[in-house]
């Protein structure tokens, strides 16, 4: 934050990549979560930057005024101009060309900015904040599915605009932040709708657990009602630390990540276990430290720290390429794979750890 100049601004996700799709690139997520541990380490000021951008990429998109976001930006300042997508020069096709997943819009990655829009709201007597995080609420609800196996969200859109195809298929995670975010919007605003909307996002959450493996599988496929049991590590951790009915599983899900998805002495993001995933691993120790096993959170941050890079942020992977389990939704011919790159996700989650900061509830406890 200190290299940007004043004002609102997105924060590279991967600062160190000079070219290709990831350069320049601010995930939406990436930045939310960035946002959130601001606060949580006490630095409001930055982390409104933070919401600024995303309240002006809000009335600034260059096609969309319905209350969406894309799921990334050109890093750097944000001004009241159409706000930029990252974006890169193809010296084969001699054009300039932008990643469709990028200008598409996740279900979870928005609601992710709707929890740091809150956090803010909380600390900040700013209703901006609050307000922003509705109108994103009032674009989510519009993929709620009713028609489809246990109903909840679909995943959001992926593409350009004008009219970029709708995914169909649904995410526990998602889900998951999207069952927290509406709750929190409930109890700011007051409205009874909102409520509902995080109870039937909560309920498929619950529907996906699986008494078999003591954990959550990871959604469903494109027709929103066969069930993904492929097993992902956040799928498992993040219920725990947004949904309260369901901290009681924190046992049995310790029990089988450590079983399924321990890598050494850190975490694999799923169960195509290669290398240690820093983001998730950090994640695990949050959990850890918040249910009162100091000694198991000590032990992961300990593990994390050899992540850390001579800048102070930490890499994704402890391994040069990291395989997710999934394809990349832009070339479904190539494997979604995290780099051994300095990254602010992980760095973000990394600072949420290390101040026992919850992210869904933004406070230093379970929900």
């Amino acid at each position: 934050m200190a290299t940007q100049p004043d004002g609102p601004v997105f924060l590279a996700s991967f600062p160190s990549v000079t070219t290709g799709p990831l350069h320049n690139a601010a995930f939406l997520y990436d930045n939310a979560v960035a946002a959130i541990a601001l606060v949580g380490c006490g630095d409001d000021k930055q982390a409104r930057r933070i919401g600024d951008a995303m309240l002006l990429a809000l009335d600034h998109d260059r096609h969309w005024h319905d209350g969406r976001l894309r799921n990334g930006y050109a890093a750097g300042p944000v001004t009241p101009a159409p706000v930029k997508l990252a974006g890169w020069w193809d010296d084969t096709e001699q054009r300039w060309l932008e990643d469709r997943y990028q200008a598409g819009s996740d279900s979870g990655n928005l609601a992710w900015a709707m929890l740091a829009l809150l956090t803010l709201a909380r600390h900040e007597e700013d209703s901006r904040y609050r307000d922003g995080a509705e109108r994103i609420a009032h674009w989510l609800i519009t993929q709620r599915d009713t028609a489809h196996g246990v109903g909840g969200f679909a995943g959001g859109t992926f593409g350009h605009e004008p009219a970029p195809p709708a995914v169909t298929w649904k995410s526990t995670e998602h889900n998951t932040d999207l069952a927290a975010a509406f709750a929190e919007l409930a109890a700011m605003s007051g409205k009874a709708d909102w409520r509902e909307q995080a109870k039937a996002a909560h309920q498929f959450v619950s529907a996906m657990w699986d008494d078999a493996c003591a954990c959550f599988a990871t959604g469903t496929g494109e027709d929103g009602a066969t069930i993904n049991r492929f097993i992902a590590l956040d799928a498992q951790v993040w219920p725990l630390l947004a949904l309260p009915d369901l901290k009681s599983r924190g046992d049995a899900v310790m029990a089988s990540i450590d079983a399924g998805l321990a890598v050494g002495d850190g975490y694999a993001y799923s169960e195509v276990k290669s290398g240690i995933w820093t983001e998730g691993t950090a994640q695990v120790a949050l959990l850890a430290a918040l249910r009162g096993d100091e000694t198991k959170a000590a032990a992961l941050l300990k593990t994390i720290a050899r992540q850390r890079a001579a800048d102070g942020s930490y890499y994704a992977s402890d391994i040069a390429a990291l395989p997710t389990g999934f394809m990349l939704p832009t070339d479904p011919r190539q494997p979604r794979l995290y780099f051994r790159l300095p990254h602010l996700g992980a760095t973000a989650w990394v600072a949420l750890a290390e101040r026992h900061f919850n992210p869904f509830t933004g406070t230093t406890t379970l929900p």
